[in-house]
């Protein structure tokens, strides 16, 4: 980790089917010079992770309300008596419910801000490159 990027490990839960769980590893990832989103990369057995890009005030808006439209919906829930964070992912290939502990997430988050107040995004992109990823990208 530099003085740009925040990351951490949380362990989830996969909830399948039956209502029953099963412990999973992602990886969160933040940087500056992309303030608005966080990188989720959900480690599923020996492939390569699959990773979602959530903004990152729609999980800190989850913390307190139900969340998102479409693909992603994010809200508050109690698990086994602990705060956690429920995150609905819709995909092509299907759909998949987790539930992350609130207390990792929040702390993660929490350096989120420290690095990039919130309101003070733009203040870390480099407009120029933005504009020139968008317009010459094939």
């Amino acid at each position: 980790m530099n003085s740009t990027t925040v990351s951490a490990e949380l362990v989830l839960r996969l909830v399948v089917p039956d209502r029953a769980t099963v412990p999973l590893l992602a990886g969160l990832s933040y940087t500056a010079t992309d303030p608005y989103a966080i990188r989720m990369a959900f480690h599923v057995g020996n492939d390569e992770p699959v990773e979602w890009i959530f903004a990152r005030e729609l999980l800190t808006v989850g913390i307190v309300r139900r969340v998102g439209d479409g693909d992603v919906q994010v809200w508050p829930a109690r698990s086994d008596g602990e705060r956690t964070l429920n995150i609905s992912l819709t995909s092509p290939f299907g759909q998949a419910l987790f539930e992350v502990p609130l207390a990792p997430l929040t702390e993660f988050l929490h350096r989120t801000y420290e690095l990039v107040p919130a309101g003070r995004e733009t203040d870390f992109m480099d407009l120029d490159e933005e504009l020139s990823n968008m317009l010459w990208s094939s």
